[in-house]
């Protein structure tokens, strides 16, 4: 299978999860939290296979990762290191965090315990911090081997052509692809450590939704693009 066609089976397969996690009961008892903690482990193991493909890929064809034709033109103009940029992760729990916080702010100053992302305790509040504060220095990281990379990629190309010094530069866009890979992958398993089972059904569904929205709107939008050369 191709990664392409991978790529848009993945991506039908999330939908689906989305649909279960919407559906997930939000009462907290043991019965619902093992029922969310099984939908969890679902998504996990659902992520997991996409990073695995896109590290298998990277080995065997790191350029086409960038150039990711199976991807919309939206998706590609917000991509770093060939995917979604772990950091995202942190704007998407503190906002809705905020807006929920808002929503229940009365039922809470009264002591009630709400128990969704809004209602999240000081401990975890600052584990997600210092989570943070750990992948934007990672990012970081990468981000600057990725452009030593570049830059030593472009130097080889034009002073010794497609010879040994090229190869070896494509080896270490390979080995950056995977670290990037590793820790989008680490970011999403370690927010969902930090939460209880429904702030994390309510984390991934917020997760999913941006990646299946603008992915929507990156097909919608190059398929009128099309439209209009072909008029």
């Amino acid at each position: 299978m191709s990664f392409q066609s991978f790529n848009e089976a993945w991506f039908e397969h999330l939908h689906g999860l989305l649909q279960q996690l919407r559906a997930a009961p939000k009462a907290a008892s043991p019965e619902s939290d093992g029922a969310l903690l099984d939908l969890v482990h679902k998504v996990r193991t659902h992520y997991s296979q996409y990073y695995r493909a896109m590290s298998y890929t990277a080995r065997l064809d790191a350029v086409s990762l960038f150039t990711a034709r199976w991807s919309s033109s939206l998706e590609r103009s917000l991509q770093w290191v060939a995917g979604w940029r772990p950091t995202i992760a942190f704007h998407l729990i503190y906002t809705h965090s905020s807006i929920l916080f808002e929503t229940h702010i009365v039922d809470l100053l009264r002591g009630a315990r709400i128990g969704d992302l809004g209602d999240l305790s000081p401990a975890q509040l600052q584990r997600v911090s210092e989570l943070q504060c750990r992948t934007v220095r990672e990012e970081n990281e990468v981000t600057a081997e990725l452009s030593e990379c570049s830059n030593s990629t472009t130097s080889a190309v034009v002073v010794v052509g497609a010879g040994f010094e090229a190869a070896e530069n494509v080896e270490r866009l390979r080995s950056v692809v995977e670290k990037a890979e590793n820790l989008r992958f680490r970011t999403i398993c370690s927010v969902v450590e930090i939460l209880s089972p429904q702030q994390a059904v309510e984390f991934l569904v917020a997760v999913m939704e941006l990646q299946l929205w603008v992915r929507g709107m990156g097909l919608c939008h190059d398929r009128v693009r099309q439209n209009l050369r072909e008029f």
